[in-house]
């Protein structure tokens, strides 16, 4: 009987231990979704931030390069299309070096990802 009473009280501590293991592995599940979230929410808000402030400096840098190219040739319309064309140099390279951003983005977000 003894013997039977001490299986019955160590199996109900088993199950008890699992039990809390398990309600701590959901509450640390649950933190760390809520930091990869937060790490997430803020690196997509300071990206737009920067890169919404950093659209506005290059636009305006544009539009000022292309007037005193366009004076400096005497043809405002020359000056407007050397920068447009410019710039559409710019996106082909970019486009034929996607797959390097792409490398250098995954590397950057799977290592705050895995490693926090």
């Amino acid at each position: 009987m003894k013997l039977f009473e001490s299986i019955n009280e160590t199996s109900g501590k088993m199950t008890d231990a699992g039990e809390a293991y398990f309600k701590k592995s959901q509450e640390y599940l649950k933190l760390k979704v809520f930091q990869q979230i937060s790490v997430s929410i803020t690196f997509v808000a300071k990206a737009l931030v920067i890169g919404s402030l950093l659209f506005i400096g290059l636009f305006f840098a544009s539009f000022a390069l292309a007037m005193a190219i366009g004076e400096w040739l005497d043809n405002l319309a020359l000056g407007y299309l050397m920068l447009g064309v410019v710039f559409l140099l710019g996106c082909v390279l970019v486009y034929y070096q996607r797959h390097t951003i792409e490398r250098k983005v995954i590397k950057s977000l799977s290592s705050k990802f895995f490693n926090s």
